[in-house]
């Protein structure tokens, strides 16, 4: 029997999951040749011959990462299959299989399931990935779903977090915010809903909002694109608990500065019209909401040209030396040290 030689309590929360991750592995050795690449970015990279194994995995638990009250079964089903890819895009590798795992109680029906999983059959069909096995088992409560992702890539075409450098500019795809916002329409029609169950929910001015929210894309179309484009990143991550936080990330990993420029962060104008109906500063949704699913990437300066024209990209700002901090860059030209806000799933 092992003896419980530390008998102190420290609250999870008080580390938050990046720092509580970083103190529970820090005494994990890598011992294996082909262990390329271990705990610290979006997924793992192993070498197994000519080409590099990317593998990535995810846990979703009932009442922490989705509510079924307003998450279809279907779309928690292809979310949960998206987000894990997600990370393996993030590494520039592509997906080329999934196995899931299941907990689930009682109160949960055959047809529930088989719910659950066309929505994973229908995202593993979209993205061309085999699912290759898993494993279920009951729950006292609730339902868990865990997803483990694998890609292959070339060692040359792998991309980190931690290889960027002074002066790369900061590059976006697609826009953000929108899958937070979304959430908090839901929210919102969920309580109007408790208190009045007749009352029907008009959902027409959020349509694009509560997709990203409840049934995002992995941005796997990202890594031809740069090929095409001739551009190969200096680092990348996904943006799955905040752009604030994904900034943080690539700039202690690759010990950099950085100044981001509130003006040129990518806003869809429904996020716009409907954070002014909540009374909620876009910028900040922007920054701090999380769950977009679109990646992170620097670049260096001479490349600029070549992605400037295109739609899929935005240019949001350019790393400093790692002496003159992380910022964000206001309208009015104000300097404020940007803090990682979004999603931290230990949090209280």
């Amino acid at each position: 029997m092992i003896e419980d030689k530390n008998p102190q309590r420290t609250a999870l929360s008080e580390l938050g999951e990046f720092r509580l991750i970083e103190h529970l592995t820090k005494n994990f050795d890598v011992k294996q040749l082909s262990t390329l690449k271990s705990i610290g970015d979006d997924a793992a990279v192993l070498d197994f011959g000519t080409k590099k194994i990317v593998v990535s995995t995810d846990l979703l638990i009932e009442g922490v990462h989705f509510d079924l009250s307003y998450m279809p079964l279907r779309h928690l089903g292809y979310k949960a299959v998206v987000v894990n890819l997600s990370d393996i895009c993030a590494m520039n590798a592509k997906p080329t299989q999934i196995t899931v795992s299941v907990a689930v109680s009682n109160r949960f029906p055959l047809e529930a399931m088989e719910e659950l999983f066309d929505g994973i059959a229908m995202a593993a069909k979209f993205y061309n990935v085999d699912v290759i096995g898993g494993d279920t088992t009951s729950s006292q409560k609730g339902l868990i779903l865990s997803i483990t992702a694998i890609g292959e890539a070339n060692e040359d075409e792998l991309i980190y977090r931690s290889g960027a450098n002074d002066g790369d500019l900061l590059v976006v795809t697609g826009d953000l915010g929108s899958a937070y916002m979304g959430l908090q329409v839901l929210e919102r029609e969920k309580q109007v809903f408790q208190v009045n169950p007749n009352n029907q929910p008009d959902l027409d001015a959020y349509t694009y909002l509560i997709e990203r929210q409840l049934k995002p894309e992995a941005r796997h179309d990202i890594k031809t694109l740069l090929e095409k484009l001739e551009v190969k990143p200096t680092s990348m991550i996904d943006i799955s608990d905040g752009l604030s936080s994904e900034i943080i990330h690539i700039c202690r990993q690759s010990k950099v500065g950085c100044n981001l420029y509130e003006e040129k962060i990518p806003v869809d104008p429904q996020l716009i019209n409907v954070c002014e109906e909540f009374n909620i500063d876009s910028t900040t949704v922007a920054i701090n909401g999380g769950e977009d699913y679109e990646l992170l990437f620097t670049i260096a300066l001479e490349d600029f040209d070549k992605i400037k024209a295109n739609p899929n990209f935005t240019v949001i700002g350019h790393l400093t030396q790692e002496s003159e901090g992380i910022h964000l860059i206001t309208r009015n030209n104000s300097k404020i040290p940007l803090r990682a806000r979004g999603w931290d799933a230990l949090k209280d």
